[in-house]
């Protein structure tokens, strides 16, 4: 690959990076605040005993592991990306070397 082309597709990469480094801060605070609303709604349940509730709290729980799901998802792509772009400045370091 060229380098001008190699130069480019690190800097898409570290661009993606940084834009799912954000997705995470985004969703550790709303996996906090959906944590506690499925602890509030936990407790709730068995205090109350209702069939209400006991849903309540199960799709709570739900949605909060579908959070927690994106979180892993969305730390294994900026994992991908980084070894992406290792190997990238990795060619750069091989050209400039050789």
């Amino acid at each position: 690959m060229r380098q001008a082309a190699v130069r480019r597709k690190v800097q898409d990469l570290q661009a993606r990076i940084v834009a799912l480094r954000a997705d995470i801060a985004i969703l550790d605070d709303q996996i906090e605040v959906m944590d506690a609303e499925v602890e509030d709604l936990r407790v709730r349940a068995i205090v109350s005993e209702t069939p209400l509730a006991v849903k309540e709290h199960a799709e709570a729980a739900r949605h909060a592991e579908l959070a927690h799901r994106a979180r892993t998802d969305t730390l294994e792509q900026i994992r991908r990306a980084e070894l992406d772009r290792d190997h990238l400045l990795e060619e750069i370091s091989l050209d400039v070397v050789g």
